[in-house]
């Protein structure tokens, strides 16, 4: 045995002859030799650490800036998107019915809005990666963006589910300016929201759970949107289901005001670029398309929301017209739900077992294949759904936070790389990603609808009910494994994330040395 007094560095190697470079910055060890491992004690606590490098990385202790957050923090950061997806939700779940059966827009001038405002908002979301990246206050780059724009969030809110008494023409560019600074103003505000994942902590597990907490309140405001809001609106409403959607969406967007701002008193960015990081504009962007597992994880993004968009558009109609019961569609979902929450919760467990990557890809496969299985079960084997979709649900769930998680381990990748941070840019460019593949999947089940004959409010044909089938089983999983293929590409294994977490550590701890 060999003691070691005061090491900076001591290279291990094991059988295969593969190097490994380890710091360490306790005063003194004892090393012996066993089987091929060496094993290091720190003398006075008798700790112990055996190889392969992993389990090394993983006993070690973090340094300040990727110490356990409080579960306060967390928390009130998942409000945040609580707060976020009370409008989402009902961007996704309400607002075609309230434009064609409240306000009085026809399907084809809400469709045309939809496509050319969401179009242009997905192209802001870089934009405000930008400038998120270059704010300067004293609460941080990301953080005062939630202080800012929580009040117009919530009047803009109102405002657009409010049914004004004008022309026919008017009401028309009412509703166009409305849904725009919607839109936009949701973009200000959750840029720099996903973003602050990426600079609260420099610990990769830590991040994840960051994320859960986020995925878990936004699934909980999806479940109150979706089960809640319709009969919110007929209650309030007393008749006026344009007073009904307006006191609706006005309770939840106090609420939102209030979770915004707790959001941005509890949250802390602890992760700053170097200070003598110069950048530009066109330099960041170049930077995005140097980093290979930015790219994977915008085509991940793409396919994941593509198959999203894709299955959720057509289940209603996959049970009224299919399995004959459209009530049926309210038990699937919330049996769903129920198992992606609990799948979510598992997230951060599973991850420091599989890591993100192999978990990710495992998650789309699975989800992939009961996607396709659905094909196989007939229509009115309503039990054998239900538990095949609680499975898909919870396999899906896991992945969940993942997704949100791996955007800020790409932003270190990028900066361990080239010595430059941008965390906004790189978390807008992937939720720009996630506005295409909503846009695309949208229109791709409504132009596979109309190719299979599908009518609504009609008696549909043998083709048209194949056709729903395989939009709602094949095609949507075809999506998903697609994302599992490009994320074979996705470089950020388990080793190499802890590699870089450990590096940057030590870069920054360079910067405030250099800066006292």
């Amino acid at each position: 045995m060999t003691r070691i007094s005061d090491p900076t560095a001591l290279r291990v190697e094991d059988r295969s002859g593969s190097e490994r470079r380890r710091d360490f910055v306790w005063d003194a060890y004892e090393t012996s030799q066993r089987d091929g491992a060496v094993e290091l004690r720190r003398v006075e606590q008798n700790w112990k650490c055996f190889s392969p490098a992993v389990t090394e990385r993983e006993k070690e202790p973090m340094s300040g800036n990727s110490k356990g957050l409080a579960f306060s923090e967390k928390f009130g950061y998942g409000l945040g998107d609580m707060a976020a997806n009370f409008v989402f939700q009902a961007m996704m779940a309400l607002q075609l019915n309230f434009y064609t059966d409240t306000f009085g827009l026809t399907a084809a001038q809400a469709g045309t809005m939809f496509l050319i405002v969401g179009l242009g908002a997905a192209v802001f979301n870089p934009v405000m990666g930008v400038i998120a990246d270059r704010t300067h206050t004293r609460w941080g780059r990301f953080r005062p963006w939630l202080l800012w724009t929580a009040l117009p969030f919530g009047v803009i809110g109102v405002l657009t589910f409010t049914t004004p008494d004008l022309s026919a023409g008017a009401k028309l560019m009412y509703a166009w300016v409305t849904y725009l600074l919607l839109r936009l103003i949701y973009t200000m505000n959750n840029v720099p929201y996903a973003s602050l994942t990426g600079v609260m902590t420099e610990d990769p597990n830590e991040r994840n759970s960051i994320a859960t907490y986020r995925q878990i309140f936004a699934n909980a405001a999806g479940f109150i949107v979706q089960s809640l809001a319709i009969p919110m609106v007929v209650f309030l409403g007393g008749g006026s289901s344009a007073r009904g959607y307006q006191m609706t969406m006005g309770i939840f967007l106090v609420t939102s005001v209030v979770m915004f701002l707790i959001a941005f008193a509890v949250s802390k960015e602890r992760i700053q670029p170097d200070p003598k990081q110069k950048s530009s504009v066109l330099q960041d962007l170049g930077d995005l398309f140097e980093n290979g597992p930015w790219i994977a994880l915008f085509l991940v993004t793409t396919f994941y929301f593509i198959g999203l968009m894709i299955r959720g558009s057509v289940m209603l109609p996959y049970f009224k017209y299919c399995a004959g019961n459209q009530i049926l569609f309210s038990w699937f979902n919330g049996f769903g739900l129920t198992a992606l929450l609990i799948g979510v919760a598992c997230s951060t467990a599973l991850t420091k077992r599989m890591g993100k990557r192999a978990l990710f890809i495992w998650s789309m496969f699975l989800t992939g294949v009961c996607c396709v299985a659905l094909f196989f079960i007939p229509a009115t084997a309503t039990t054998t759904i239900i538990a095949l979709e609680v499975l898909r649900q919870f396999v899906y769930g896991c992945s969940g936070p993942v997704l949100w998680s791996m955007m800020g381990d790409v932003a270190d990748f990028g900066e361990w790389k080239t010595g430059r941070r941008a965390t906004g840019t790189v978390t807008a460019a992937v939720v720009f990603a996630l506005w295409i593949g909503l846009a695309l999947g949208g229109a791709i089940a409504g132009w596979l609808l109309s190719f299979y004959g599908y009518q609504s409010n009609a008696v549909q044909t043998d083709q048209a009910l194949t056709g729903i089938r395989l939009i709602a089983s094949v095609y949507s999983g075809a999506a998903f494994l697609a994302a599992a293929v490009c994320l074979l590409f996705y470089g950020i294994t388990m080793k190499l994330n802890m590699t870089i977490s450990h590096d940057l550590s030590e870069r920054r701890k360079g910067y405030s040395s250099q800066d006292s």
